[in-house]
């Protein structure tokens, strides 16, 4: 009651214009499916049964089916722009449909981007393109879809589904301007577009990622030597150096995680650095742990740093054969801290002290 009105009355009078509401749009949607696959069932592949299937669509994109209905009257068009005898050529006719597609499917992006069935209607857009057109009018449409990824990143840059998606069309145009040109590879200019995300980032954690991947393309494509790739680790390291200091910062910690694989004997073949030998190795990792202990000045709360010691160190016993009782006693002390500060993985940290003493 609200000065002796029961509020129920009005409440249950708005549930069941809702409720009514509701039923007509159920309607109209059943009406609207029953159209479009009566139109499909008869072969009608016509620009409206096209016009159709986008308003069903635009109500419901996870509607796989009707997806499926619209590749069948997309390849409909195609077929008669090849057999066209018509003034404008075949490929001006299915460039016009594709990117006519394309730009339908924008909206339905920004309002559902994480519907599966939108991206995967896209990628099959994009492939008809390779396979119907001329090479340079398909690399065109996918350089253009290259900055459609570009833009995405740009309002979330740390989507790793678009990163995944961007390196998807990049690895396309490199084939396509490999068939093209006889060179395809984009890595230099992936490699500066990921130092700019790095750079307007720090925690940008899926440019890192693509940065580490580039880098080891680079050196490979580029056969650079061992002294060249030596240089490139150091700078990689004073970079993430520099980048640390926000030490709670987990991506930059993983990036840095990546980086000490170079001094692991059972990785570093794979790495920036493979050629290193041991006492190198020994080297860097020794001085990489002064490093680290030194942030700790002011971040005594930071648990990243503890684990970071706690990898390296480990990491200098695997280099040397046998982990010394200073290294272990330092490393307990570290766990001691872990324990405090991360009370809810204290069993990894317990079974990893117990762990020591094997």
């Amino acid at each position: 009651m609200s000065h002796g009105i029961p509020r129920y009355s009005a409440k249950a009078e708005r549930s069941e214009e809702a409720y009514q509401q509701e039923l007509r749009k159920i309607e109209s949607y059943r009406e609207l499916d029953q159209l479009v696959r009566g139109k499909i069932a008869e072969h009608q592949y016509s620009p409206e049964t096209l016009e159709k299937i986008s308003e069903l669509l635009g109500r419901n994109p996870e509607y796989y089916t009707v997806w499926n209905y619209r590749r069948q009257v997309l390849r409909h068009e195609f077929s008669r722009a090849l057999s066209s005898d018509a003034e404008v050529s075949a490929a001006d006719q299915i460039t016009a449909w594709i990117k006519k597609d394309l730009l339908f499917l924008i909206p339905l992006l920004r309002s559902f981007p994480k519907c599966y069935w939108i991206w995967n209607y896209r990628l099959w857009l994009l492939d008809e393109a390779k396979r119907l057109l001329p090479l340079p009018i398909a690399r065109r449409i996918w350089e253009e879809e290259l900055a459609l990824a570009g833009k995405m990143l740009s309002l979330d840059s740390r989507n790793f589904h678009g990163w995944g998606y961007r390196h998807f069309v990049v690895q396309t145009l490199e084939q396509l301007t490999s068939k093209e040109a006889g060179k395809g590879s984009m890595a230099q200019t992936e490699f500066e577009y990921a130092k700019k995300m790095v750079g307007a980032n720090l925690s940008n954690f899926s440019a890192w990622h693509y940065r580490t991947k580039l880098i080891q393309r680079l050196l490979d494509e580029q056969s650079v030597s061992d002294e060249e790739r030596r240089k490139i680790l150091n700078d990689e390291l004073e970079l993430i150096h520099r980048a640390l200091c926000d030490p709670y910062d987990q991506s930059l910690w993983f990036y840095h995680q990546n980086l000490m694989c170079t001094f692991d004997p059972a990785l570093s073949g794979q790495t920036m650095a493979p050629n290193l030998t041991n006492p190198e190795r020994l080297e860097y990792v020794r001085r990489e742990i002064e490093e680290v202990e030194e942030m700790l000045d002011g971040a005594e709360d930071c648990k990243y740093i503890y684990q970071a010691l706690i990898d390296c160190t480990v990491l200098a016993s695997k280099v040397e054969g046998v982990m010394s009782s200073d290294d272990q006693q330092k490393i307990r002390g570290w766990l001691s801290e872990l324990k405090q500060l991360d009370p809810l993985r204290q069993g990894r940290w317990l079974d990893f002290e117990r762990s020591l003493c094997r």
